[in-house]
């Protein structure tokens, strides 16, 4: 099982333990915590909900889906564009460097080939078929952010990896030589020709095994340029860490923020589509992508129920909703087409975008 992974040793396990978010036994998240997160009457789904339970949990057809290849040869006009591939797998284009978030490649989120959760979409473009990286950002280490196959393939080009402290043992393991591995504590930079690259406090955890539960660290991740910085939430919950981030390290033209795969049961470390919303404001706005969704059945909920919702309570808040491999620049974004109510069989209701209540009993302004 060369996909768990391995724990630090060493000198890197020096770092990991030196940390200020390091509690001893395993990484912390970091206060204040926000009540009413997780509704404390509903249970965590058994695993015979997670593999039969929910509705619509699947799309009936394949997502519309776009070849960006011939738009990458061009170069952008604003000096900042994006490519949605999946799931949090982004293209990111910024200060004539290409970065690429949390690439997956794999056909199921999982340790395993022949069971766990499988994707319904494919990526619109073979790993192949990318431009050469400058350097993959990796947010934390659960299965549906790295990815064995992929970081394997990664690996023989010789990119670089910019990734959360302790997750550089995984990336050794799989091949990835250590010269080419940057591990960064929250607040930590790594400049790369220009553009630079901080990982921020997120509210989550990590483990890849059974015995490795917080062994390495979670982050957001923020990139500036002269002229452009985005922000990539990674997985998390809402966090008040978010105003400290706008403050340090704002503001953003781009803030990503994952928006699926949520649940009642896990409120305190995801953050699902309203919850996004209030983050999206701490963080002091720009433009609003929604990440995580759309590729993993990894949720109870319909698999279009994140981007309807998100729709829905958005408001006034400028959001970009590309489809799947659509190269776009945030300063030319027009207004949000809903195209995945094209996908589902012809005549199938839209679904219902969930209550305000039922996840946010604060106000969102």
């Amino acid at each position: 099982m060369r996909s768990l992974g391995k724990k630090s040793t060493g000198a890197r396990l020096e770092r990991v333990q030196a940390s200020p978010q390091w509690g001893g036994s395993g990484f912390r998240n970091a206060p204040p915590f926000i009540a009413g997160l997780k509704d404390p009457n509903t249970p965590m789904p058994s695993i015979g909900e997670f593999i039969c339970g929910g509705v619509r949990r699947t799309p009936t057809a394949p997502l519309p889906a776009l070849d960006p290849r011939e738009r990458w040869l061009r170069p952008t006009d604003s000096g900042l564009r994006v490519t949605w591939l999946g799931h949090s797998t982004v293209l990111l284009e910024i200060g004539g460097l290409r970065l690429l978030t949390d690439p997956v490649w794999g056909p199921r989120a999982s340790p395993s080939r022949l069971v766990g959760p499988k994707r319904f979409q494919p990526v619109p473009i073979k790993l192949a078929e990318l431009p050469p990286l400058d350097a993959v950002l990796l947010s934390h280490d659960h299965y549906d952010h790295l990815d064995y196959p992929t970081v394997r393939a990664l690996a023989k080009v010789g990119v670089p990896f910019i990734t959360s402290l302790g997750v550089g043992a995984h990336l050794e393991a799989f091949g990835v030589a250590p010269e080419r591995i940057h591990e960064l504590d929250w607040w930590d930079s790594f400049e790369l020709k220009g553009v630079t690259v901080t990982a921020a406090p997120s509210q989550h955890f990590s483990g890849r095994g059974l015995k490795d539960r917080n062994a390495t660290l979670w982050s957001s991740l923020v990139v500036r340029s002269a002229r452009h910085a985005v922000f990539f939430s990674g997985d998390t919950g809402l966090t008040e860490q978010f105003k400290t981030i706008a403050e340090r390290l704002g503001p953003f033209d781009l803030v990503m923020l994952e928006v699926g795969a949520h649940h009642p049961a896990w409120g305190d470390i995801h953050l699902g589509p309203l919850n996004a919303l209030q983050a999206f404001d701490w963080l002091g706005g720009g433009l609003l992508l929604p990440v995580h969704w759309g590729t993993f059945s990894l949720a109870l909920h319909p698999w279009d129920e994140p981007a309807e919702t998100l729709l829905a309570q958005a408001g006034d808040r400028r959001l970009l909703m590309p489809r799947l491999g659509e190269a776009v620049e945030p300063a030319q974004a027009a207004a949000v087409q809903p195209w995945w109510r094209d996908v589902d069989q012809a005549g199938a209701a839209a679904p219902q975008p969930m209550a305000l209540a039922e996840e946010a009993p604060w106000p969102l302004d």
